[in-house]
């Protein structure tokens, strides 16, 4: 894991940018881990990948998270600080298959992973999407022995598998409990990493951007001149500009 320069910042956010956001996490996790093959990536648990997006958002920008959420009763801006280790959660479970009894069905089942996201994302409405995930993580599935498809999970079983599935991979499904300074109430907000993330590289691409226009009006340096400086000389022309 590893962060990115200047140069590697402005192209993954040019990449980016016009992506759906189950391919702007990929996009993100790819930079971060060039190691990994597309194929790899793709498979990786939400959990894990994740957790892999809080390593690179540590290394960018450091440990520490400053963020905002708006209070669902009177609307005050809540302030709230984290760091990247409070939203770490081990995964190493995650990616081994799982089974649960329901009702004398048995099903075995594994984790939710990217190319998951990326194919309900196409789907037509709800159903479809519930149809394809059942269809996609459910590994083997019994009624009293006898082999049956995921389409015949009761609904019993489908609510006891989409609480398996929550369970299994926290690091998917983080919740905060907030609570408002102004009227003191409390509520849980979810937490995106990938989400997040790609709002500080957005930030930084863009003020990268003006950086390398000011010194080339002042200087006649190209784009490649100037973001290949170390942050600390680039600043120092900018202060030298004005």
């Amino acid at each position: 894991m590893h962060g990115l320069s200047a140069s590697q910042t402005i192209g993954l956010w040019e990449r980016g940018s016009g992506q759906h956001l189950i391919d702007r996490a990929l996009t993100l996790l790819a930079a971060a881990c060039p190691e990994f093959t597309p194929e790899q990536v793709a498979e990786l648990g939400i959990g894990r990948r994740d957790r892999y997006l809080l390593g690179l958002r540590e290394n960018i920008f450091g440990p520490a998270l400053d963020a905002t959420a708006r209070c669902p009763r009177c609307a005050e801006t809540v302030e709230f600080a984290l760091r990247t280790a409070d939203l770490s959660v081990d995964t190493a479970a995650a990616d081994q298959p799982k089974e649960f009894e329901e009702g004398g069905m048995v099903v075995r089942y594994r984790l939710l992973n990217n190319s998951d996201l990326a194919a309900i994302s196409r789907s037509a409405g709800v159903a479809d999407a519930r149809r394809v995930l059942l269809k996609r993580c459910v590994l083997e599935a019994s009624l009293d022995g006898a082999a049956v498809g995921s389409e015949a999970l009761s609904e019993q079983a489908v609510s006891k598998l989409a609480a398996c599935l929550a369970e299994g991979d926290p690091q998917a499904d983080l919740m905060l409990d907030l609570k408002c300074a102004e009227c003191g109430h409390q509520w849980l907000i979810g937490f995106d990493i990938s989400a997040f993330l790609w709002t500080e590289i957005d930030a930084l691409a863009k003020r990268l951007l003006a950086e390398v226009h000011t010194l080339a009006r002042a200087y006649g340096w190209s784009e490649a001149d100037v973001l290949a400086m170390g942050s600390v000389r680039r600043h120092l022309y900018l202060e030298m500009v004005g």
